[in-house]
């Protein structure tokens, strides 16, 4: 069933889209974590972090054994010039179910379509892949 709706498409949700943009270009929001609901078929918000909140608590408030997805815009100083950066993070715990991780490995596209503007992706199954001095490691290359 998972892959049966993976090769069909996933459903984006409007309000995904819209915190997105709220986060890129108003900066209303951080981070926006996105989940999937098998039932409707699609990718809805599950988490939204304020203009306050940073890194850390984007990766606290991802679970220990569920799959999910994340944007998380980056602020960094380049020259003394102030820079953002938005990356696009696939959660996929290893204690997570099999069913989930396939469905979210074969749906990722159909969110990163509706996602334009994202600069850079990490793929983490745990909490040592997605640091924060892995992130800048990214944004290096």
């Amino acid at each position: 069933m998972a892959f049966k709706m993976a090769s069909e498409g996933m459903r984006v949700t409007e309000e995904c889209r819209q915190s997105f943009m709220a986060m890129k270009w108003k900066r209303v929001h951080r981070y926006v974590v996105y989940k999937i609901d098998e039932r409707s078929r699609s990718v809805m918000v599950d988490r939204v972090g304020g203009p306050g909140e940073g890194y850390e608590e984007l990766a606290a408030s991802l679970p220990n054994d569920d799959c999910r997805y994340a944007v998380f815009d980056f602020d960094f100083v380049v020259d003394k010039c102030r820079k953002s950066k938005i990356f696009f993070i696939t959660w996929s715990p290893t204690a997570s179910r099999v069913r989930a991780k396939m469905l979210y490995a074969t749906s990722k596209q159909w969110l990163r379509r509706a996602l334009d503007g994202v600069c850079y992706e990490v793929q983490a199954t745990d909490p040592t892949e997605m640091g924060f001095d892995d992130v800048i490691r990214k944004r290096a290359q």
